[in-house]
């Protein structure tokens, strides 16, 4: 009885698999629903991160002093500085040194106001 069992068993389909495919047919059967996939996280995660990070650096080259800014961390100053990798703000009686990459809008620029976002 087991005898015959284990031969049942050696000639079932491994699981899995379709009789009548092996492994490559069943590979190109899967391609496309692994470039579409590919696509897709190009374009829901890979491609809005390039434009945050050129957009952060246009920002970022456009800063002079005198420009008003608002940080990530929602202080509001305005540029008295820029270094290489920091700006100095004053906001009401504080004087504050922040990153660069901090700045996440610019509200006015030097004697003329920036459309807000909306």
């Amino acid at each position: 009885m087991i005898a015959k069992f284990a031969i049942l068993l050696a000639a079932a389909p491994a699981a899995g698999t379709t009789p009548g495919r092996d492994a490559k047919s069943e590979l190109l059967m899967n391609l496309p629903l692994f470039l579409i996939m590919g696509v897709l996280f190009y374009f829901a995660i890979i491609r809005p991160q390039r434009l945050r990070t050129k957009e952060l650096e246009n920002r970022v080259k456009g800063l002079r002093p005198g420009d008003k800014i608002l940080t990530s961390g929602g202080i509001l100053g305005t540029i008295v500085s820029i270094k290489e990798k920091s700006l100095s703000i004053r906001s009401e009686d504080t004087k504050l040194e922040v990153l660069k990459t901090s700045v996440s809008e610019v509200t006015e620029r030097k004697g003329e106001p920036v459309e807000a976002k909306s």
